[in-house]
């Protein structure tokens, strides 16, 4: 895992070998509160302004401005040095990591494209419009409180409330440059198959003609030789299956990819032209299968008990871009050691180095889409859009083992009884399961789903005595929409039955100290770290017992702004000692093997 640890922002996809330039930094910055920039051309001649921190947006006192009211337009400035001689036969991508929510961008005044979507990332090729020596770059940002776009938990008014916090405008994940090899691979898509022990592998090939073109392609393992094959290039998507379980690699057998062992192979690429190796690109797999078993869900054939943690990914001074490479692993490594084996990434699409060290660290992850808060054509064209990129995105991470495209009716909000918006989710599964026909998908988790693998309930009683009471004796019922479980949600939509699926208590805990009622939890604070284990026991012990439910999901694991309800506080230090918390979720799950019936 060399390469892929020396701070190269597309850690699935490497090109060690060319010339990249990460764009993080000062950069020119303006606000046009009068959206006079187009017609006034900064694009041509920069005015006057402040620097910014990039991807730090402006709201974020890391970004060296601060300042969280709202301002929709926003330009961004700053040159490049480029020396064409050396790469004249190349192309330069400029890649945008992320950045809420129109993006375009000029380069030496020349318009070079247009992004719309705050968190699947996008590149520009600028080859035609560079020259040599100094060339400007600049980016224009437009974002609103609009409740059609994709927002998460960005706030839509002047104020926080509830759960939604300080809105994130502009560039926010990393920029840089790549050169890329006139022809090259432009992307690979990578499927375990672990019955057979192969991996599907197809690849995105971009060239002037396919005469003369080959792919080669070369599996290790720690460094230890496992296959490598050569296959002619005849179309623009290649397509082979390589055998992990080689005559080389016998005396090993199959690694997989678990929390407890998570091995990773490492690939290699290379596009030969008579030969000759005209690009080379590298990744990284794992060989793991995720899939439903009737009321299991099984990882590598065997049940998985999932203890997941919601996981927001907020910072205190960067808001939701991550601060360094380093918060994100810190993250990852105090989740572990509070005994979770996952999170549930709410309502974000994390920088995908977080994805990289999950993959490494063995985390289990959920993906889970930034909600809209509205229902119409818009909602629905701009959220399906940028979903799918997502998907495609982030497709390879062997960490991601679930799909989670909506959460609590958020931009249903008629979803129980509303066959638009039921057909709406139902497109959202069907489509995510052309592309990725093996991870589960949760449409609506929470309640009220439609379609859905996996049966989720959110639910936030403090005593263990009342989980017991409504789920050890009525959670059939539950399930057959007889009763409802929570805030008179009922589990399914009308028109919609339970049809055997795993069962997961994806929200529950949320417990907060007591300060002066500054910021809240759910349910009574506390007042002290023994009250707080003592409810955390209880709770998390009567889930355990329960047993159709096969895994749960505590909120949340820090605090975030006005929520304070996190096992850490929003600066990442632990409220009670982790280790406590380890041993209550690490104890085994000892189940009542039938629903009671009363």
């Amino acid at each position: 895992m060399k390469c892929y640890e020396s701070g190269y922002p597309r850690p699935q996809f490497t090109r060690c070998k060319y010339s990249w330039e990460n764009l993080n930094g000062s950069w020119d910055f303006v606000f046009d509160d009068k959206n006079e920039g187009l017609n006034g051309a900064w694009y041509h001649s920069f005015p006057a302004g402040r620097k910014i921190t990039v991807p730090f947006t402006y709201e974020t006192p890391k970004s060296g401005i601060g300042d969280p009211s709202r301002h929709d337009v926003i330009w961004y400035h700053r040159t490049i040095s480029i020396d064409t001689a050396q790469r004249k036969e190349n192309h330069l991508y400029l890649h945008f990591e992320g950045s809420d929510y129109r993006t375009g961008l000029w380069v030496n005044g020349s318009f070079a494209g247009s992004h719309e979507g705050g968190y699947a990332r996008f590149s520009f090729d600028i080859s035609r419009l560079i020259h040599q020596g100094e060339n400007d770059i600049t980016v224009r940002v437009e974002d609103s409180f609009d409740l059609t776009q994709p927002r998460g938990k960005q706030r839509w008014k002047e104020e926080n409330f509830g759960c939604w916090y300080i809105q994130t405008t502009g560039i926010w994940k990393p920029v840089w440059l790549e050169w890329v090899p006139e022809e090259h691979i432009k992307a690979v898509k990578m499927t375990p198959v672990l019955s057979e022990g192969k991996l599907e592998i197809e690849c995105d090939i971009d060239a002037c003609t396919y005469t003369g073109l080959d792919l080669e392609v070369l599996i290790t393992y720690q460094d230890a030789f496992i296959t490598k094959l050569t296959v002619p290039v005849t179309k623009k998507l290649t397509s082979l299956k390589a055998d992990i379980v080689s005559i080389a690699a016998c005396e090993w057998g199959l690694f997989t990819w678990s929390p407890e062992h998570p091995h990773l192979y490492d690939i290699a690429f290379r596009l030969l032209r008579d030969g000759k190796a005209v690009d080379e690109a590298a990744s990284y797999f794992g060989m793991r299968e995720i899939r439903i078993d009737g009321t299991n869900i099984l990882l590598n054939g065997a049940p998985l008990y999932q203890r997941l943690i919601l996981d927001q990914g907020y910072w205190k001074e960067s808001h939701l871009t991550p601060p360094d490479e380093e918060a994100l692993k810190l993250d990852i490594d105090k989740i572990m050691a509070a005994g979770y084996n996952g999170v549930r990434k709410h309502q974000k699409t994390e920088d995908e180095r977080f994805l990289y060290w999950a993959d490494v660290k063995g985390l289990l992850v959920w993906s889970e889409m930034a909600a809209t808060y509205e229902y119409n054509d818009s909602a629905v064209s701009n959220f399906t859009r940028e979903w799918m990129e997502i998907v495609r995105q982030n497709y390879n991470h062997p960490s991601i083992i679930t799909w989670t495209p909506f959460n609590e009716s958020w931009g249903i909000p008629r979803i129980k009884t509303d066959i638009s918006q039921q057909r709406f989710t139902e497109a959202i599964y069907h489509l995510t399961k052309s592309f990725d026909p093996y991870r589960p998908v949760i449409c609506n988790d929470g309640w009220e789903h439609s379609i859905s693998d996996i049966i989720t309930l959110h639910d936030y009683v403090e005593k263990g005595e009342d989980f017991m009471e409504r789920y050890g004796y009525h959670l059939e019922a539950i399930l057959k929409n007889q009763i409802y479980h929570n805030l008179s949600k009922s589990a399914l939509s009308d028109g919609y039955e339970y049809r055997g699926q795993p069962v997961i208590l994806s929200e529950f805990g949320g417990i907060a100290f007591n300060n002066d009622d500054s910021g809240w939890g759910y349910g009574n604070k506390v007042t002290s770290k023994e009250d707080f284990l003592k409810r955390f026991d209880a709770i998390t012990t009567a889930i355990k017992k329960i047993g159709l439910l096969c895994g749960y999901c505590y909120t949340q694991v820090s605090d975030v702004q006005q929520e304070i309800n996190g096992l850490m506080d929003i600066e990442r230090n632990y409220k009670v000692p982790p280790e406590k918390i380890r041993e209550i979720n690490e104890r085994p799950v000892n189940v009542l093997h039938r629903i009671k019936e009363r």
